[in-house]
């Protein structure tokens, strides 16, 4: 029971910790997102519940993961875990859910970004195309001259009214120097969160059961953090594994394969328990090969 209270307890630190730090990791790439860009209008940024919904995933992914770590360097029963850290992430992941759906109606709480002023003359491109401001920035509806590849210069004394149609001022990126391998982290924990968030506010049966398949799914691959006998080199096989799982999770959830395995099942599963279903077999099938592969090893110390 000591094993179990220890497990608890490092699963609520290492997810509130992930949690939070997820939240200013989102303030810090928001406003660095607005840093690199000139901006037409005023915007605003995200608020509360925005942010801690993309945190959700992230959270729930690393603290199973360290967790699995921690148990198995523990020596604490692996089915045993299994089950504790299911529940850990159900009883985590709705209280937050719940928390988080509670600020959905709360304003920003970051003021709206300005436009950046700038002189007539300045020049907003993207790609091949480009827009030349005859005024201040700040007449977003002012005259310009607009550059379209393979087209001659339009000039739009006021691009709106008959014969005009007025071209949104485009976003001017300075360079990104981030990597794709993180963006790509990124896109599919975002996708993750929205999943998450959509079932919430549509059904929260369907939420609990997509919770519950996806955390029975991560705790199974308990068994990598006991493949070596190097702790580092298993929780860094358990999070490639992971970010594997992370992206089968997107392709599942496509409408498009979503459409096939429902028409391969012949209608017998509604559409919103497919992505559920699919998870949870393939956690079950790890852990009978778990099981499997223990109740071999022991005949094998037996003969022994």
């Amino acid at each position: 029971m000591k094993n179990f209270a220890k497990l608890t307890l490092f699963f609520s630190s290492s997810f509130i910790i992930i949690f939070i730090t997820a939240i200013l990791l989102g303030f810090v790439s928001s406003w660095n997102e607005y840093s690199k860009i000139i901006l037409a209008e005023t915007r605003s940024l995200h608020n509360i519940a925005d942010l801690a919904w993309g945190a959700l995933p992230a959270a729930l992914y690393l603290s199973i993961l360290l967790t699995s770590s921690y148990s198995a360097r523990r020596k604490t029963p692996i089915f045993k875990t299994i089950i504790f850290l299911i529940i850990l992430s159900l009883v985590f992941s709705t209280a937050v859910s719940f928390g988080v759906s509670r600020t959905e109606t709360l304003k920003p709480f970051l003021k709206p970004v300005s436009p950046i002023q700038a002189e007539p003359g300045l020049i907003l491109s993207r790609g091949d195309n480009a827009i030349i401001l005859l005024k201040e920035s700040s007449y977003v509806r002012g005259p310009r001259v607009v550059s379209i590849r393979g087209q001659p210069l339009i000039y739009q004394e006021v691009p709106l009214g008959p014969n005009n149609t007025i071209i949104t001022l485009p976003e001017v990126p300075f360079e990104d120097i981030t990597p794709w391998f993180i963006k790509s982290i990124n896109i599919d924990f975002s996708i993750s969160a929205r999943e998450l968030q959509n079932r919430m506010e549509d059904n929260y049966l369907s939420f609990a059961v997509y919770l519950f398949a996806l955390a029975l799914l991560l705790s199974s691959l308990r068994f990598l953090m006991e493949l070596s006998q190097w702790p580092l080199a298993n929780i860094f096989l358990g999070a490639l594994v992971f970010r594997l799982i992370l992206v089968f999770e997107t392709f599942i959830n496509a409408r498009e394969i979503n459409s096939l395995i429902f028409s391969f099942l012949g209608k017998r599963v509604p559409p919103i328990l497919i992505t559920p279903l699919v998870l949870t077999v393939i956690g079950i099938l790890i852990i009978v090969y778990t099981l499997l592969t223990n109740v071999a090893r022991q005949r094998r110390r037996s003969e022994n």
